[in-house]
Protein backbone atom coordinates (compact mmCIF):
# COMPACT_ATOMS: atom_id res chain seq x y z
CA UNK A 1 0.00 0.00 0.00
CA UNK A 2 1.10 3.18 -0.60
CA UNK A 3 -0.34 6.78 0.48
CA UNK A 4 0.61 10.56 -0.42
CA UNK A 5 0.77 13.04 2.40
CA UNK A 6 0.61 16.92 1.56
CA UNK A 7 1.41 19.58 4.50
CA UNK A 8 1.34 23.01 4.34
CA UNK A 9 2.52 25.68 7.22
CA UNK A 10 3.32 29.48 6.89
CA UNK A 11 4.15 31.72 10.10
CA UNK A 12 4.79 35.52 10.50
CA UNK A 13 8.23 36.71 10.17
CA UNK A 14 8.86 38.92 13.48
CA UNK A 15 12.35 40.10 14.78
CA UNK A 16 14.29 38.97 17.59
CA UNK A 17 13.21 35.60 16.56
CA UNK A 18 15.38 32.41 14.96
CA UNK A 19 15.17 31.46 11.36
CA UNK A 20 14.62 27.92 11.32
CA UNK A 21 14.39 25.22 8.77
CA UNK A 22 14.35 21.51 9.53
CA UNK A 23 16.24 22.16 12.26
CA UNK A 24 18.79 24.63 10.72
CA UNK A 25 19.25 28.25 11.88
CA UNK A 26 19.64 30.15 8.98
CA UNK A 27 20.81 33.67 9.89
CA UNK A 28 18.20 36.63 8.92
CA UNK A 29 16.99 39.83 10.75
CA UNK A 30 13.47 37.73 11.51
CA UNK A 31 12.47 34.99 12.37
CA UNK A 32 9.18 32.85 12.76
CA UNK A 33 6.58 33.38 15.16
CA UNK A 34 4.86 30.27 16.89
CA UNK A 35 3.53 28.61 19.44
CA UNK A 36 6.71 26.38 19.22
CA UNK A 37 9.82 27.02 17.61
CA UNK A 38 8.17 28.01 14.64
CA UNK A 39 10.22 25.90 12.43
CA UNK A 40 7.23 25.79 9.25
CA UNK A 41 9.39 23.05 7.34
CA UNK A 42 9.27 20.67 10.29
CA UNK A 43 5.34 21.61 10.88
CA UNK A 44 4.40 21.42 7.38
CA UNK A 45 6.53 17.72 7.18
CA UNK A 46 4.51 16.45 10.16
CA UNK A 47 0.98 17.27 8.72
CA UNK A 48 1.95 15.31 5.49
CA UNK A 49 3.28 12.80 7.16
CA UNK A 50 0.25 12.42 9.76
CA UNK A 51 -2.22 12.95 6.57
CA UNK A 52 -0.28 10.18 4.61
CA UNK A 53 -0.55 7.72 7.68
CA UNK A 54 -4.58 8.74 8.10
CA UNK A 55 -3.32 9.79 11.65
CA UNK A 56 -4.73 13.14 12.40
CA UNK A 57 -2.79 16.71 11.95
CA UNK A 58 0.00 18.81 14.04
CA UNK A 59 -2.50 20.28 16.35
CA UNK A 60 -4.22 17.35 17.28
CA UNK A 61 -0.52 15.58 18.34
CA UNK A 62 0.69 18.62 19.90
CA UNK A 63 -2.29 20.78 20.24
CA UNK A 64 -0.97 25.04 20.37
CA UNK A 65 -3.56 25.24 23.69
CA UNK A 66 -0.67 23.09 25.75
CA UNK A 67 1.49 25.09 27.33
CA UNK A 68 3.75 21.84 27.42
CA UNK A 69 4.39 22.74 23.55
CA UNK A 70 5.59 26.21 24.84
CA UNK A 71 9.08 27.14 22.73
CA UNK A 72 9.24 23.01 21.93
CA UNK A 73 12.17 22.11 19.47
CA UNK A 74 9.94 21.34 16.20
CA UNK A 75 12.74 18.20 15.05
CA UNK A 76 11.72 16.84 18.12
CA UNK A 77 8.01 17.08 17.80
CA UNK A 78 8.59 15.92 14.34
CA UNK A 79 10.83 12.50 15.79
CA UNK A 80 7.67 12.00 17.66
CA UNK A 81 5.23 12.36 14.65
CA UNK A 82 7.57 10.22 12.30
CA UNK A 83 8.02 7.28 15.20
CA UNK A 84 3.71 7.33 15.74
CA UNK A 85 3.57 6.94 11.60
CA UNK A 86 6.79 4.46 11.44
CA UNK A 87 5.33 2.46 14.54
CA UNK A 88 1.61 2.74 12.68
CA UNK A 89 3.76 0.55 9.98
CA UNK A 90 4.92 3.02 7.25
CA UNK A 91 8.03 3.70 6.05
CA UNK A 92 9.30 6.49 3.86
CA UNK A 93 10.03 6.48 0.04
CA UNK A 94 10.07 9.88 -0.45
CA UNK A 95 10.16 13.74 0.69
CA UNK A 96 9.57 16.83 -1.40
CA UNK A 97 9.26 20.10 -0.04
CA UNK A 98 8.86 23.67 -1.07
CA UNK A 99 9.96 27.04 1.31
CA UNK A 100 8.53 30.33 0.12
CA UNK A 101 10.34 33.08 1.73
CA UNK A 102 11.27 36.13 0.28
CA UNK A 103 14.53 36.42 2.27
CA UNK A 104 17.12 35.10 3.19
CA UNK A 105 17.92 32.52 0.48
CA UNK A 106 17.70 29.21 0.90
CA UNK A 107 20.35 27.53 -1.60
CA UNK A 108 23.27 27.76 0.73
CA UNK A 109 21.70 25.84 3.31
CA UNK A 110 19.95 23.17 1.20
CA UNK A 111 22.46 19.98 2.09
CA UNK A 112 22.29 20.96 5.53
CA UNK A 113 18.32 21.10 5.91
CA UNK A 114 18.48 17.90 3.96
CA UNK A 115 21.05 16.32 6.15
CA UNK A 116 19.34 17.13 9.12
CA UNK A 117 15.35 15.98 8.30
CA UNK A 118 17.28 12.96 7.07
CA UNK A 119 19.09 12.53 10.21
CA UNK A 120 15.73 13.30 12.38
CA UNK A 121 13.56 10.93 10.11
CA UNK A 122 16.21 7.96 10.07
CA UNK A 123 16.69 7.94 6.26
CA UNK A 124 19.12 8.79 3.74
CA UNK A 125 19.34 12.07 2.38
CA UNK A 126 18.49 11.67 -1.43
CA UNK A 127 14.74 10.78 0.20
CA UNK A 128 14.29 14.00 0.69
CA UNK A 129 14.61 17.29 -1.23
CA UNK A 130 13.81 20.84 -0.83
CA UNK A 131 13.76 23.71 -2.68
CA UNK A 132 13.28 27.62 -2.36
CA UNK A 133 11.10 29.98 -3.93
CA UNK A 134 10.25 33.39 -3.56
CA UNK A 135 7.25 35.79 -3.65
CA UNK A 136 7.80 37.54 -6.62
CA UNK A 137 7.40 40.86 -4.10
CA UNK A 138 3.85 39.74 -4.40
CA UNK A 139 1.54 39.44 -1.00
CA UNK A 140 2.97 39.12 3.02
CA UNK A 141 5.38 35.91 1.48
CA UNK A 142 6.73 38.51 -1.33
CA UNK A 143 6.63 41.51 1.40
CA UNK A 144 8.75 39.84 3.49
CA UNK A 145 6.05 39.59 6.38
CA UNK A 146 5.86 35.84 6.41
CA UNK A 147 7.46 32.37 5.46
CA UNK A 148 5.44 29.40 4.01
CA UNK A 149 6.48 25.63 3.26
CA UNK A 150 5.22 22.80 1.96
CA UNK A 151 5.54 19.23 1.76
CA UNK A 152 4.88 16.45 0.22
CA UNK A 153 5.48 12.55 1.03
CA UNK A 154 5.03 8.91 -0.23
CA UNK A 155 4.62 6.37 2.38
CA UNK A 156 4.71 2.63 2.11
CA UNK A 157 3.40 -0.04 4.12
Amino acid sequence: MIRVGLGRDVHRLVEGRRFLLGGVAIPSDKGEMGHSDGDVLAHAVIDAFLGAAGLGDIGELFPPSDPKWRDADSMKLLKAAWDTVRDAGWRLSNLDCVVSAEKPKLLPYRGDIRVSLAQALGVPPGAIFVKGKTGEGLGSIGEGLAVEALAVCLLER
